[in-house]
Parts: structure tokens; C-alpha cells; sequence
């Protein structure tokens, strides 16, 4: 069995990290590269780097901060955020990404996920799936709608069937955030990750809810996730990565090491 992957988020605006509820109401919390060098140093698995304006405003990425953000880690690094073309998806990997999400591009231009998997290969293609509840019905079987453009645009797509689409076009991995989970620490939406993650033979991730360590396992048991997303847990220092994966391991929950690193990027155990 694969470990489960602990993955913090850094949505930012305007060169700055930012959190909000629900995609309102955001705040900024502090710089990109700094904090994606902080969890470098706590043992974080991945990171993953959204630029949560891009789509809606219709403009490309912010190159110069994932460069930044590159220059600090030596993990296995995703970016999302106004990605449309393959020349898109080529100028976030040579920034120093090693996976591309793809949220709104993906669904106005399904035909970019078989392009970037052909190109790049299918492990480099994500495909981030924003979901919202609605009332179960023949076009929403799934009882979740997919929502764009930071959650301002409703999609008439059933969530299932788009991450099962998703996959048949390519897509390596898929990320299911909850937008009525999002910034509200009760938990992940449970439902629709499981529903997802075993209708699909590709690795799904939990996004939106976390806040508190049994979030985590909650989505890697009962949820069936192979990997989480966490911000607000992380952000404010109420968790840190090492005690999240302390918890995951005394659950049962296979998990990598919790491997600190010094600020010259040397490994220590961590306690």
C-alpha cells in the first residue's frame, strides 16, 4: 500500500498567500516562498501552489512566484491556476513545477488534459475539480456540480462523471475540493471524495475542510483518499506536519516519516 501524501496549499493573490471560507472573504497569511520552505522544512510530502485569480481574471500564472517557490523546496511541487495551452502547461514546468493542475482551462478545453499528457506525460497532469452540493437529480447523479473561476461559475457537469472523464483523457491524479467544505475546519466532504475515488483507478486527493488531525484520517479511511490538501490547519501553526503525521501513524495510517529538514535542507527524524 502506497503511504497516504500530506499536501499544504498555498492559494495566493497578488503575490501573497491567502485563506479564505468557501473561496470569500480571503485574508492574506504570508509569502509563498517563505511558507513552501517552512513546510519543505516540517516534512511536508508535496505542495501544491494555486494562483486563485488567474482563471477568472483570464490572465496567465504568476511565473516569477513559482520560481520562487521552485528555488526553495525539493519535493514534488503542483501548480494551478489560468492554465489554457500547452505552452501553458510547458512554461509552469520549466518555472521548476513537476505537476500542472488543471481546474478551469480543463473544462472549457477538455482536450488539454490528453494534450499535456501526451506532451508531459499522465503523472504530470492533475486534474482539480471544484464541487459544490446540489440536489441529487438525472443531470447531477452524483448529487455535486463542478464549479469554476474560483467557484463564481456553475458548469451544469456532474462531478462523477467529469472526474471519470478526466481520467479517460489522461489526467494522472484528481483533486476533489469541496467549495461548501472550503476554510470551515469540519471535516472533508467524505461522501464525494469515497464516491470519486472508488469509481476511478487514479489517485484522488481531499481538499477543503480540514481541522483537526481525525480530519485526516477520516479522509484516508472513510473517505478513501490517497492524499490531503490542508491550509488552515497548517497556516496558523495549530497543527504542525510533524504532529499530523505523528497522529496518522499512532492510527494506523501508513505515512511517510515525519522528516524535518534544517534550514540547510538537511534531514533530521522529527519527534
Amino acid at each position: 500500500m502506497l503511504a497516504k501524501r500530506i499536501i499544504p496549499c498555498l492559494d495566493v493573490r497578488a503575490g501573497k498567500v491567502t485563506k479564505g471560507v468557501q473561496f470569500l472573504g480571503n485574508v492574506d497569511v504570508g509569502d509563498p516562498a517563505a511558507m513552501a520552505r517552512y513546510y519543505y522544512e516540517q516534512g511536508a510530502d508535496e505542495l501544491v501552489f494555486y494562483d486563485i485569480t488567474a482563471s477568472n481574471e483570464r490572465r496567465g500564472i504568476m511565473l516569477d512566484v513559482v520560481r520562487a517557490v521552485a528555488r526553495e523546496i525539493f519535493i514534488p511541487f503542483s501548480v494551478g491556476g489560468g492554465l489554457r495551452t500547452l505552452d501553458d502547461l510547458r512554461a509552469v514546468l520549466l518555472a521548476g513545477a513537476e505537476k500542472v493542475s488543471i481546474d478551469s482551462g480543463a473544462v472549457r478545453n477538455p482536450r488539454i488534459l490528453a494534450e499535456g499528457a501526451r506532451a508531459f506525460g499522465s503523472q504530470c497532469i492533475v486534474l482539480s475539480m471544484q464541487v459544490r452540493r446540489v440536489a441529487p437529480s438525472a443531470g447531477f447523479p452524483s448529487g455535486c456540480e463542478v464549479v469554476i473561476d474560483g467557484g463564481r461559475t456553475p458548469t451544469g457537469r456532474d462531478a462523477l462523471a467529469w472526474a471519470q472523464e478526466g481520467e479517460g483523457l489522461g489526467a494522472g491524479e484528481l483533486c476533489i475540493n469541496s467549495i461548501d467544505r472550503d476554510g470551515t475546519k469540519q471535516g472533508y466532504d467524505l461522501k464525494v471524495t469515497r464516491m470519486i475515488s472508488e469509481r476511478v483507478g487514479i489517485p484522488v486527493i481531499a481538499s477543503g475542510g480540514a481541522g483537526e488531525p481525525a480530519h485526516l484520517y477520516d479522509a484516508f479511511t472513510a473517505g478513501a483518499a490517497d492524499a490531503a490538501i490542508v491550509a488552515s490547519i497548517v497556516h496558523y501553526g495549530e497543527h504542525p506536519i510533524p504532529g499530523l503525521k505523528h497522529y496518522l501513524r499512532g492510527r494506523g495510517v501508513e505515512v511517510r516519516d515525519a522528516i524535518e529538514r534544517d534550514a540547510a535542507g538537511i534531514e533530521r527524524s522529527a519527534h
